[in-house]
């Protein structure tokens, strides 16, 4: 068995403005964002975690150093759970493109939209999941610092949930999700967990 545990990046000051900042760089977490950081770190710290794969944003780095200090596990980089490339969308606003066809197409045909100049969600999913495959023959206790779409697509494939369904699932700032992976299937044990709050989190293994 291997266990996954997805956390969505901190908070950054673009995530209030309704701002798209798709894979732009030099994102950085605010104020709040690298609160939420160290209290990941924090509440993180004791669990069996051998590894730390990380989004090459900015955010995402940030979000992960804390809990790497605190363990002294390496973060590695890996392009499998960068953000979405959303192409010519990328800076703009969602007000500024509620009235764009392709936008509200996006929004509800994933399985079958792809964002101009960027990737489709399909092409996301394959790459985030085939990644995940390939960490549970190397890793027991994975944590996984990337972004609410990357984690949706993922949830959704092990969840049976279809792409054109996926924004039903909601992925907060510094939220949690958590799956293990079986010999024989998987076990979806948390989604969009305040892990920053008291919220409970399980046991690993149990």
């Amino acid at each position: 068995m291997t266990q996954f545990l997805f956390i969505r990046h901190g908070t950054h000051d673009l995530l209030r403005t309704g701002v798209l900042s798709g894979r732009q760089a030099d994102v950085h977490l605010n104020a709040l964002g690298r609160q939420q950081a160290q209290q990941i770190g924090e509440r993180l710290a004791t669990m069996p975690i051998d590894a730390i794969y990380c989004s090459p944003l900015e955010r995402a780095c940030e979000t992960a150093g804390p809990l790497a200090a605190k363990l002294g596990v390496a973060v590695r980089t890996a392009e499998e759970f960068n953000e979405i490339d959303i192409g010519v969308w990328t800076n703009r606003t969602v007000g500024d493109l509620e009235n764009v066809p392709e936008w509200r197409q996006w929004n509800s045909f994933r399985s079958g939209a792809v964002a101009p100049g960027g990737e489709s969600m399909v092409a996301v999913q394959a790459r985030a999941v085939a990644r995940v495959c390939e960490l549970r023959t190397r890793h027991s206790f994975v944590t996984i610092f990337t972004h609410a779409d990357i984690i949706r697509a993922v949830l959704a494939h092990f969840l049976g949930v279809h792409l054109d369904l996926f924004l039903r699932i909601e992925i907060d700032p510094a939220s949690a999700s958590w799956i293990e992976l079986h010999e024989a299937g998987v076990r979806v044990r948390l989604v969009n967990g305040n892990i920053v709050g008291r919220e409970w989190l399980p046991e690993a293994g149990q």
